[in-house]
């Protein structure tokens, strides 16, 4: 897998941290005045909402910090990650925290979501099979390309393992979740081979017509009619083996 590069919001403007916490610190102040001045009437289940009213914009504003720390501590150490230098990308050095230790400490936050990706794809290219895999399931499957991405490193994984049907169906979705119209018809092809491979052709048939009626026009379609035709023939073989 190619290394990807670091989303465009890899630094954030001062000012924009310091708008968000001022509106928390804001947000914050006012729940703590509507407590003060109505006191006297808070009991029972009031008080359950009084308290979620002050703590919630508490866990926010302090979520945001952590995640200005985490962001400020992978955009120290990324550019060793897109340069290829993966010992030190993963392992940090005496100023930086490496990724694995951004991943470890700051997970929930986007940048430590991000950094157990970059480790994970790290550790694939190094031949770290295992270690890469509890990385990329590290990462959260969200409809980003980030969560699409993991999920097909975590099947790639399974497919160089000779775990085809895991593969297949962590590459389907990886189509799934996140449909640029590039990824996806890659990871449906990868998706249709593996679960021929794991010996299940009729899943495979299925996945090579949703590609060829989704992506008609692009390279991963290439040859595709030729593809049908051998499920189908392999289809054709098992019943009459059956019959």
């Amino acid at each position: 897998m190619a290394a990807l590069k670091p989303p465009k919001g890899a630094g954030k403007k001062q000012s924009s941290e310091k708008q968000s916490e001022e509106r928390m610190l804001s947000l914050y102040a006012r729940a703590l005045d509507f407590y003060e001045r109505r006191k006297p009437l808070v009991y029972g289940g009031a008080v359950v909402i009084v308290v979620l009213l002050l703590l919630i914009p508490g866990y926010i504003y302090y979520q945001m910090q952590r995640g200005a720390e985490a962001q400020e501590h992978l955009s120290r150490i990324v550019t060793q990650y897109e340069q290829g230098n993966y010992d030190v990308a993963l392992d940090g050095t005496e100023d930086r925290l490496g990724l694995r230790e951004i991943a470890d400490q700051f997970g929930g936050t986007d940048a430590g979501n991000m950094a157990a990706f970059y480790a994970a794809n790290a550790l694939y290219e190094m031949g770290e099979l295992d270690e890469a895999l509890a990385y990329f399931e590290q990462v959260r499957e969200a409809s980003s390309l980030v969560g699409a991405s993991a999920l097909a490193g975590r099947a790639a994984i399974h497919e160089d393992r000779g775990e085809y049907a895991q593969a297949a169906e962590l590459y389907s979705r990886a189509a799934s979740i996140y449909d640029t119209g590039v990824s996806s018809p890659q990871h449906l092809l990868s998706a249709a081979r593996a679960f021929e491979e794991a010996g299940d052709y009729e899943e495979a048939l299925r996945v090579y017509e949703d590609l060829r009626e989704r992506y008609p026009e692009k390279r991963a379609a290439d040859g595709i009619e030729v593809d049908i035709a051998r499920m189908e023939a392999r289809i054709a073989r098992a019943q009459r083996a059956t019959s």
